[in-house]
């Protein structure tokens, strides 16, 4: 436990690893502002994000403290792979009795910092609504909604199920814009139904996404939701990878490829390489030696489309992965499997134009033939289609470096961001 401190901020993350890193980079920036930041969550999920801290300045963990809470088991069957949604329905468990059973811990910690602190800053997925709910009870406490989707996915959704015409036609007209039919199942909808039916009263919500990237989308937000504060405050990922303390085998395989010659495929999961070799054909890793790399831990996502090397990233297009490409100037070829990762995909190809689809989401259910992503991948990276879609994202990766930047729009509405929660009213 920190001393007495005038703030103190609390994470409060949904037990999905995009979710929990997003919030732990979000730690990261808060702390460096000299907040002392508590990270919540069951003991099995915050070892998920202790192993993504590796690599950080001990410095900047000073000021962050995981709390680790034991839970009842989770039961985690398998995920299927002739299931007909592709969404890991295998998690939801893990979802509900976390967002069950932290509810009582997280109260507990909110009134022992309560006594200590002049002001608590609540920051929670929006899909741990539930968990925060007794918030009101602690009067110096605070609740701000963090979002992990883009804004382009939450304005669509808002203007579908708000009706909102006026805006309809500005974010969807021309737009290919793919339905929810199956990005999610009915488990996860009653889900998230629980989730958004809470009725907290929020201090503002949080984006890990800049203006630089998405600001029609925001304003559409803001126009929806005028009453409570919008702050899009990302890239939560740093921008500029200084020299790792230790270098992955796959970046020194990389060392030795010419500039934008080597494509990333990654699944954004966790990877398990045990699991995973019974999956590949025999002798694949043999055939594909010297041209190819399997990685099966780990793999440092970020420094690897940093690399030179790198000139074209296969991805379902979770936000994370988007972000990180965005960041990184790396074009996707998109592939997107379930949640909302058919919306983003829209985006980053129609509306970014730093990619384009390996697949329609219309077509979801068609076995994608070895063909149509050779096609897609000489398109990405040998053809002036693809050249074209590399100066955008390399021209859109400046926008974003400059965005946080000193006077940059991220950074002026990050301090915006800490000069509310640390006001002396």
């Amino acid at each position: 436990m920190t001393g007495d401190a005038p703030v103190v901020a609390v994470m409060v993350p949904l037990a999905a690893q995009g979710h929990l890193n997003q919030l732990l980079h979000l730690s990261r920036l808060i702390s460096a502002r000299n907040i002392p930041v508590h990270y919540v969550g069951a003991t099995v999920h915050n070892r998920q994000a202790k192993a993504r801290i590796h690599g950080w300045d001990p410095l900047e963990l000073a000021n962050l403290h995981f709390h680790d809470f034991d839970i009842p088991p989770i039961p985690s069957p398998p995920p299927d792979p002739m299931a007909e949604t592709k969404f890991p329905t295998h998690l939801i468990p893990s979802f509900q009795t976390a967002t069950v059973h932290l509810r009582g811990p997280l109260t507990n910690l909110l009134r022992s910092l309560s006594s200590h602190a002049r002001r608590i800053v609540v920051i929670h997925d929006s899909l741990m609504a539930f968990t925060v709910e007794d918030i009101d009870s602690i009067p110096n406490a605070e609740s701000y909604n963090f979002h992990s989707v883009s804004a382009f996915t939450l304005a669509v959704y808002e203007v579908e199920t708000k009706q909102t015409n006026g805006n309809k036609n500005s974010i969807i007209k021309d737009l290919n814009v793919p339905s929810f039919d199956g990005c999610f199942t009915p488990e996860f909808w009653e889900f998230m139904e629980l989730q958004y039916g809470v009725p907290i009263k929020y201090c503002g919500n949080l984006y890990n996404t800049c203006k630089a990237i998405e600001e029609p989308y925001l304003e559409i937000l803001q126009s929806i939701n005028h009453e409570t504060r919008h702050w899009a405050i990302g890239p939560f990922n740093p921008v500029e990878l200084g020299s790792p303390r230790h270098t992955h085998p796959c970046l020194e395989w990389l060392d030795q490829h010419e500039t934008d010659s080597v494509v990333d495929a990654d699944k954004g999961d966790v990877f398990d390489g045990e699991v995973r070799r019974s999956e590949l054909l025999e002798g694949f890793e043999r055939r594909v030696s010297g041209r190819g790399l399997v990685v099966r831990d780990w793999a440092p996502q970020l420094e690897i489309l940093s690399h030179p090397s790198i000139g074209g990233f296969v991805s379902h297009c979770g936000w994370n992965s988007c972000m990180e490409s965005i960041t990184m100037g790396v074009p996707i070829a998109a592939w997107p499997m379930h949640s909302d990762q058919p919306r983003n995909a829209v985006l980053m190809t129609e509306l970014l134009r730093v990619g384009l689809l390996i697949r329609d989401w219309a077509n979801r259910n068609e076995i994608v033939m070895a063909t149509t992503i050779e096609n897609a991948v000489r398109k990405l990276m040998a053809s002036e289609e693809g050249r074209e879609m590399r100066k955008v994202a390399d021209e859109l990766a400046t926008a974003v470096r400059r965005s946080v930047a000193d006077g940059g729009v991220s950074r002026v509405e990050f301090d915006s961001f800490i000069s509310h929660i640390t006001r002396d009213d």
